[in-house]
């Protein structure tokens, strides 16, 4: 195996709990090199909304790098010193991982990256050879075998994020071939990246004018995302967790140009952009870029400044901003947490409960209440839910609705989370605190979010899980929110506005079309900015919450959504 060749069998514990070795073996092996420090053996794994190594946390604090003006081999990559100085100066300023954005990088680059403990997301540039789908000449190269040469020469390294298979690739061309063409053509190459590294994640780097590109076969969701208004990116995030599904949500690109705004604006922007990221539940984000260096179709790129250094790599104020914010990834030290009321609606749910109520008596939150609502249980349940710290309501059998209304009523909290008996939350990190962050309270009133948790029995999960659609739903204390009835959630038209349900105190419900605004949308330094309208956050005017219709949702998904994940910009269209 590549990567059993590759490392030692002495290991060592980091302070993170990361499993980390000492130097690689063989031919990679240099005499001249200096000795590794912490690279990891563990690679990353998708687990519902967020990547893993082992069972810790990885949040990707990241920063694009390059491309550079290649030597005369035409290597992009090819000045190591250079390298290793930014590497070690990213290390520094605690960024974790870096993305080569359009081309595969050199071992030499993935093997500074393990001795200073980056991790590094490697780009196969599927975009530059979509042009053979209109037209394949005699001679024409064979993609999928560019693509397997590509792979081959980083699988299994130990400073591997993921691939990413192509960078955004351009609208007119997706719309000239036809979306479905596009998306079989990245399916293909996915399938050539795991049959050559089974175990790596591969991601596809998309942007909002293409955001119609259908890939479930993705493991982790990637999207650059230029907005210079805070409240739009907001509702953009909402919008990109519904299409990511259970799957992890990175921001590949985020920024702003320093020479038409000024640095100290930069810097001010990144900080809200990379936090806002995070509180909408993103498992990373990448600050576009680590330098204003900049080399882009045969000639260096001197009319714009988007990185955090200067390009002789004198730091600006925006590498100090971010690096106050990774430090407090997730979320800012300090903050007040509000209480939350944490409702389990069950029937019958003996098999899984008990590992329900254990992880959620691991929840690393300070002020927080579990409410188990036993909707006429026939079996153990509520013996089992009389072990735990929890209040139990048990009620005759009325339905989840009426079950998630009862639970609601006995909430003490300023915010109700609802999680399945199915699910457990993930108490590794951040849970709670995920739906009550300010940013998260700003955008869904007194609704919960909660961003990741996983099937309670492997085993059962198979038979348990998804009985409904993985649709949404408000539930009020006034008791709408059947399933089925008024009150369902239903995904907006492609017109430009968001269309919610808005529940009153005694649980009428009547359909309203939120007010636009206008914000700023584009798809990056590539393209000229464009002004487009958002549709502002849906509301509702009694205290609510989000449920899902049916019984269980999909792994991942089981918990309760948030409201905000429907403020969106349902399009990014002119005016």
């Amino acid at each position: 195996m590549p990567l059993l060749r590759r490392l030692l069998t002495a290991t060592l514990q980091s302070k993170e709990g990361h499993v980390l070795v000492g130097a690689p073996l063989g031919p990679r092996a240099r005499a001249a090199a200096p000795p590794l420090a912490t690279p990891v053996v563990q690679r990353p794994r998708a687990s519902g909304k967020f990547l893993f190594v082992g069972d810790e946390k990885l949040y990707a604090r990241g920063v694009t790098y390059g491309a550079f003006a290649p030597d005369a081999q035409g290597r992009e990559y090819h000045d190591l010193v250079t390298i290793e100085r930014d590497f070690a100066l990213m290390a520094a300023n605690g960024i974790n991982t870096v993305r080569i954005p359009h081309t595969t990088p050199p071992l030499a680059l993935l093997d500074i990256a393990q001795r200073h403990g980056l991790r590094v997301m490697v780009g196969l540039s599927a975009e530059q050879y979509v042009g053979y789908l209109i037209d394949r000449p005699p001679g024409a190269p064979d993609i999928e075998a560019l693509i397997r040469d590509k792979v081959r020469t980083v699988a299994g390294h130990p400073a591997l994020l993921c691939y990413a298979l192509g960078n955004e690739i351009p609208a007119p061309v997706a719309r000239w071939l036809g979306a479905r063409k596009v998306e079989r053509y990245l399916e293909r190459l996915y399938r050539v990246v795991k049959e050559e590294d089974p175990d790596g994640l591969v991601t596809y780097v998309n942007y909002p004018t293409t955001e119609y590109l259908r890939l479930p076969f993705l493991d982790l969701v990637g999207f650059n995302v230029y907005l210079e208004s805070q409240e739009c990116l907001q509702a953009y995030l909402a919008r990109l967790q519904t299409l990511a599904g259970d799957r992890p949500l990175v921001m590949t690109e985020l920024g702003l140009d320093s020479r038409r705004n000024g640095e100290d604006i930069q810097a001010r922007v990144l900080d809200w952009q990379v936090r806002t990221a995070f509180a909408a539940g993103c498992a990373g984000a990448f600050v576009y870029a680590w330098t204003d260096e900049w080399y882009r179709a045969g000639a260096l790129v001197d009319d714009w400044d988007f990185g955090l250094t200067r390009r002789d790599r004198e730091p600006k104020p925006a590498l100090v901003a971010v690096r106050e914010v990774f430090a407090e990834v997730p979320f800012a030290r300090g903050l007040p947490w509000p209480r939350i009321s944490v409702v389990v609606c069950t029937y019958n749910g003996s098999r899984t409960i008990r590992e329900c109520l254990e992880g959620l008596a691991r929840l690393a939150y300070r002020d927080y209440e579990v409410i188990v609502v036993d909707d006429g249980s026939t079996d153990a349940t509520a013996a089992i839910a009389q072990e735990y710290a929890c209040r139990l309501i048990q009620t005759e059998n009325r339905g989840l609705a009426n079950a998630r209304n009862t639970g609601l009523k006995a909430a003490t909290g300023e915010i109700v989370a609802y999680i399945d008996d199915d699910a457990y939350p993930d108490a590794r990190r951040a849970g709670l605190c995920t739906c009550s962050s300010p940013i998260a309270r700003r955008s869904t009133s007194r609704a919960a979010t909660w961003h990741s948790a996983e099937p309670a029995s492997q085993k059962s999960a198979g038979s348990i899980r998804g009985s409904g659609p993985p649709a949404t739903m408000w539930t009020c204390a006034g008791g709408c929110g059947t399933r089925g009835g008024p009150s369902a959630f239903t995904r907006p038209p492609w017109s430009g506005t968001t269309t919610a349900t808005r529940c009153g105190a005694t649980g009428s419900s009547s359909s309203g079309t939120a007010a636009p605004r206008r914000c700023w949308s584009g798809s990056g330094p590539r393209s000229t900015t464009g002004r487009g309208t958002c549709a502002g956050p849906a509301a509702c005017t009694g205290r609510a919450s989000l449920a899902s219709p049916g019984g269980a949702r999909p792994a991942s998904t089981m918990a309760c959504g948030a409201v905000r994940r429907f403020s969106r910009c349902t399009s990014l269209r002119p005016v």
